[in-house]
């Protein structure tokens, strides 16, 4: 099971672009085949859930890079000397918000983690839970108030 989980998080980089590209084409080609929607009316449920098809998939990949900026095979000083970091190193990990940390003995750490990660994962996951709870409640509306 780690190892399954250890090859999820480390092709993820290459499996999520691939999943949000097409996504991406599919939910074109569904703007592009709709009429113009009418203010106040909600999506339909198939625009909602590759919304979040979308949304997840950027999360998962941004983690993933954020996870894997850090990973070293063989010794964590090793990879802090790669980043350039010069002195004894403790690495630090901190799971969310995505931190990879080389810390100096001094106290002086730098980080590994782009910059762009925690943003792209904060905003993802917002973007995910509303478009499920979107994609929800026109469902329920739906099976509710036929047409």
């Amino acid at each position: 099971m780690k190892t399954l989980l250890f090859f999820a998080v480390a092709f993820a980089p290459i499996l999520a672009p691939c999943i949000f590209l097409g996504a991406t084409v599919a939910f074109v080609r569904r703007v592009r085949e709709q009429k113009p929607a009418l203010v106040g009316r909600l999506p339909n449920v198939a625009m909602c859930a590759l919304v979040a098809v979308m949304a997840g998939e950027a999360v998962y990949g941004a983690y993933s890079w954020g996870v894997m900026s850090g990973f070293f095979i063989l010794d964590p000083d090793q990879m802090c000397a790669a980043q350039g970091v010069a002195g004894d190193h403790i690495v630090t990990r901190w799971t969310l918000p995505v931190s990879v940390q080389c810390v100096t003995s001094a106290g002086v750490g730098t980080e590994l983690a782009p910059g762009w990660v925690n943003p792209v994962i904060f905003i993802g996951l917002a973007l995910f839970l509303l478009a499920l709870a979107t994609g929800t409640l026109a469902g329920v509306r739906r099976h509710l108030f036929p047409q």
